[in-house]
């Protein structure tokens, strides 16, 4: 294994782990903060003290995370510079827009409201600290949403051209790259996903209070809010999901294929495959179970939508490469006489395959020579790890179901006025706490690991992306980030769990985060 692949390597997986670590963080922050607001509405509407204690409380727990979302997300952005340079360069005209507003509109939102809200209980109206509250959720959700929409632009790039002249990607229709479908279901889909989290988090904490008799009255109305809003939460997920799975099933195919593990195009509606053991080197899968027509319903949306197999997918990106290498080949003449308007023709004619004869630049430099078996090897490289996908969204899936399940039963004993008198629902909602970041953790492992070779889906291969470093200088900063952030991590643990056994009564006074935002994952 050559360096440049060691460099890649751990370049990948130093951003993947910050920025995996960094979204322990960011569902909490989009749920917790819708929460709030709902909290201090009923305080507004009803004026009962106990509300009002009850939105501080959970604000503290709120501040914890927020801050430590902070202290992890500003080092992801660096990593672009840092890490991934050509990325950086060759699509920093459209990847930029989307963070840089993203800055100024959530960033400023967030950094003026979230001080108030911590400290303008006794200084705004009941109705204007309930307005900051709202802004608080707001600016943290459209954060989400101008992250994602730069993030669905590398899963789907659409508004955006290469321009042989100055060899980078522009934007040619900036609404199409905020409308993007792609981004636009990943959106809706996170933040939902977040909802869950943030309701989980309330209803474990609160079954924990029920279970030792302690902060009854707080613990009761916390968990029927929780219940409430994390019953269509989960709900909403699973809707939305599929959303997902039918803007992937149009604009991500192979991502689709690898994470069935569907080898052959199957005839219209294809199967769902609940279970079956992947075997990638001889391109198969054995045991299969699947249920008829559940995928072909899910990525098309109809009885006759064709969803294509691995192995015809390959066979298409062998032509794709072939293609590629048409563009490449007019675009080396181009830069050696620009005013050459038929190779500018053929160079538009076949542009949208150049990044697929760019996956040859692996296998060696000359990539014109490439030979029969170098375009099957690239064309190969297209698919993803299967089984890793396949068993991820299994148990991401089986997650979703087990939190409808959990909040159904919540919202049942909440409206028979029966929580305390069932400890073993108690039980299991508070060891659930953690589950909810495991299928967010696997959502994204799915999302970013199933459009490899790519970090630009047919665009920008991965490898082509980083910086010109040395595997020994991105280790040491992987190190680093390692032991930072599980500083991190220990110091988060001890304070969340400081300030949930004082409970609501030692917490009911604010708490002073850093004043800043944090950032959802954008890239792998």
């Amino acid at each position: 294994m050559n360096t440049a692949l060691d460099v890649v390597q751990l370049s990948r997986l130093q951003f993947g782990l910050t920025a995996m670590y960094h979204f322990l963080f960011i569902p909490l922050t989009l749920g917790l903060a819708v929460i709030l607001g709902v909290m201090e509405s009923v305080y507004v509407m009803t004026g009962r003290e106990i509300w009002r204690r009850m939105t501080k409380f959970w604000g503290v727990l709120f501040g914890i995370n927020f801050a430590m979302g902070v202290a992890t997300g500003i080092t992801m952005e660096f990593q672009f510079g840092m890490n991934w340079a050509y990325y950086s360069h060759y699509v920093g005209d459209v990847f930029g827009a989307p963070l840089a507003i993203e800055g100024l509109m959530a960033f400023f939102l967030e950094a003026t409201f979230i001080g108030l809200f911590f400290f303008g209980w006794d200084k705004l109206s009941r109705v204007g600290h309930l307005a900051v509250t709202w802004l608080v959720a707001l600016g943290s959700n459209l954060s989400a949403l101008w992250i994602l929409i730069a993030n669905g632009w590398m899963q789907h790039p659409v508004g955006a051209r290469f321009n042989p002249d100055t060899m980078r990607m522009e934007v040619t229709d900036f609404s199409a790259v905020i409308f993007n479908p792609v981004a636009q279901a990943k959106f809706v889909h996170t933040v939902s996903a977040g909802y869950v989290t943030g309701a989980m988090f309330v209803l474990s904490i609160s079954a924990y209070y029920l279970l030792r008799n302690r902060h009854v009255e707080i613990a009761k109305r916390s968990m029927t809010v929780a219940a409430s809003f994390g019953l269509a939460a989960a709900l909403s997920v699973v809707v939305l999901g599929d959303e997902s799975g039918y803007t992937a099933g149009e604009n991500q195919k192979m991502k689709i294929a690898a994470i069935e593990a569907m080898w052959d195009t199957q005839p219209a509606p294809a199967s769902f495959t609940l279970f079956g053991l992947p075997d990638q080197g001889a391109h198969r899968t054995d045991y299969e179970v699947s249920v008829p027509w559940m995928l072909g319903l899910i990525a098309t949306r109809s009885l006759s939508g064709e969803v294509p197999g691995i192995n015809n997918l390959v066979a298409h990106a062998k032509e794709r490469i072939r293609s590629g290498l048409i563009a490449y080949d007019a675009l080396d003449k181009l830069r050696a006489d620009r005013s050459n308007d038929s190779e500018r023709a053929l160079l538009t004619a076949h542009g949208e395959d150049l990044g697929y004869a760019l996956l040859l630049k692996r296998l060696r430099p000359d990539v014109l020579n490439a030979t029969s078996a170098d375009i099957d090897a690239a064309a190969w490289s297209t698919v993803p790890a299967v089984s890793p996908l396949f068993w991820s969204f299994r148990a991401m899936v089986g997650l979703g179901f087990a939190f409808i399940a959990l909040f159904a039963a919540a919202f049942y004993l909440a409206s028979m006025r029966r929580l305390q008198a069932s400890r073993t629902f108690l039980h299991i909602a508070m060891w659930m706490l953690p589950l909810p970041w495991v299928a967010g953790e696997l959502g994204w492992y799915v999302a970013e690991v199933g459009r490899q070779p790519w970090v630009i889906e047919g665009v920008l291969p991965t490898f082509l992306a980083v910086s010109s470093l040395s595997a020994g200088n991105v280790l040491t900063t992987l190190i680093g980030f390692v032991l930072f952030y599980s500083a991190l991590l220990v110091v988060d643990i001890y304070l969340m769990a400081k300030a949930i056994r004082l409970g609501p009564a030692a917490g009911a006074a604010p708490f002073a985060p850093i004043i800043a935002t944090p950032r959802p994952l954008a890239a792998e």
